[in-house]
């Protein structure tokens, strides 16, 4: 029986054992070095604010695996010798199988800061991230402040995490307005004041220059880069952005850049060895996407495409239009197509954008401004079907048409307030259109 060998116990790896299962009876071993079972990575913040306990984050009962056949290993693989098909863990021991695929996701970056690797310091990536802030910020009396360096998405969850405990949080951001490299200036503008009126200490255009250690070597403070000035803390969170998790693979033959390199099959360059997830760099990326996506919604339809390939029908990886999701506090955050902020932003895309008066729902229509074709929006505060921004992408339909219909993609329920004559009003009034 072909056996096939899942390194990492995510959402593609998952996605990709229980989808082979649905299609055969192959042999299937997911091994993970983290946790035992699988559970839902994006519901980690909501352990230690106390909505969830880590039991609930998990999709599958225990024996679900068991009774669909799916082995789980616990261990670290150290080294992949692909000519005899052979992993070798940390522990000692070692597997062999026929086809393997690597699914080890991602990891906190780290630039080198003097004292990144003191105690107190860390990411929010892995359930050990979570249990650690239960020792080192229980409480504000434990923890009296805490600094976060990166304004990323995982960096906003971490000061609501915190903020929920009633922790002070200094928040370190690189950039001169939050998350402006992928957010238009007037959304970015409305998060810094959301963050503001949160009691959060935002520092927008500062850099870390290092992290203090007291005599025990726990971070005791942090310095920041353009002006000396010294920060006590008790605790800092790294998390300006991840990278693909692939340190064991550099010597073997797998070919990595910044990921693991695949075709658009999700083939490496050793055969039978295959990568999905936030770990594989994709070598033909269709237009606009990024070669590397550490995104939960990508992982799930990797899996779901390779298992196909490996059950015997060859299907390539064909993402469609791009999609997010996320959450900056109490503001929901969506996003279907492309809305560029000061990256990346094209000569031709213009933007239609409105804030309520409330100051916490906001859209913004990007659209080609000589051919008024609908590019992408975002939205703030106010919750759209994904489907229906997919079909109208899809049919290339202008602006015109998708603000006058927006109520069709409104998927907040029946007696929520709704917008849609407002954005209306003041599209006519900014565009000059009867």
């Amino acid at each position: 029986m072909e056996h096939i060998v899942i390194i990492g116990n995510g959402i593609s790896g998952v996605t990709l054992a229980r989808h082979i299962r649905k299609l055969s009876d192959k042999r299937i071993t997911i091994i993970s070095a983290e946790t035992d079972y699988f559970f839902s990575r994006t519901a980690l913040m909501y352990i230690y604010m106390g909505h969830m306990t880590y039991e609930h984050t998990k999709p599958y009962e225990d024996w679900f695996w068991e009774k669909n056949r799916i082995e789980l290993k616990k261990g670290y693989v150290k080294h992949i010798e692909t000519k005899s098909k052979t992993l070798h863990f940390a522990e000692g021991d070692s597997m062999t199988y026929d086809k393997l695929v690597i699914a080890t996701g991602s990891k906190p970056n780290k630039f080198g800061w003097p004292g990144q690797d003191l105690k107190g310091v860390q990411g929010l990536y892995t359930k050990q991230d979570v249990d650690q802030l239960e020792i080192d910020a229980p409480n504000n009396k434990v923890c009296k402040r805490a600094v976060i360096v990166g304004g990323g998405l995982i960096g906003i969850e971490l000061a609501e995490m915190l903020n929920s405990r009633n922790i002070p949080v200094t928040f370190l951001v690189r950039e001169s307005s939050f998350w402006n490299g992928v957010l238009p200036e007037g959304e970015s503008q409305m998060i810094n004041r959301h963050i503001k009126n949160h009691h959060i200490d935002l520092h927008l255009s500062t850099n870390l220059k290092e992290i203090k250690s007291d005599e025990n070597g726990k971070a005791k403070s942090v310095i920041i880069e353009e002006t000396g000035e010294e920060i006590p803390c008790d605790l800092v969170g790294l998390t300006a952005g991840v990278s693909p998790n692939i340190d064991f693979l550099k010597d073997s033959e797998i070919e990595t850049d910044k990921g693991v390199k695949v075709n658009k099959y999700l083939e490496t360059n050793v055969e039978d060895v295959y990568a999905i997830g936030d770990c594989a760099e994709q070598q033909e990326p269709n237009e606009n996407r990024r070669p590397i996506e550490a995104v939960w919604y990508t992982g799930r339809m990797m899996g779901e495409v390779l298992a196909q390939t490996l059950c015997g029908n060859k299907m390539a990886y064909n993402p469609g239009h791009w999609f997010n999701s996320a959450k900056f506090m109490d503001i929901e955050y969506q996003t279907y197509g492309w809305v560029h902020g000061s990256k990346g932003r094209l000569d031709y895309e213009q933007h239609f954008h409105w804030k309520h008066e409330d100051d916490t729902k906001c859209i913004t229509i990007a659209f080609n401004k000589d051919t008024n074709e609908f590019l992408g929006i975002n939205t703030f505060g106010i919750r759209m079907k994904h489907e229906t921004f997919d079909k109208w992408l899809t049919e290339k339909r202008d602006i015109d048409f998708v603000v006058k219909n927006l109520r069709q993609a409104n998927f907040d329920p029946e007696f929520y307030d709704h917008y849609e004559k407002e954005i209306l009003n003041a599209y006519r009034k900014e565009l000059q259109i009867a």
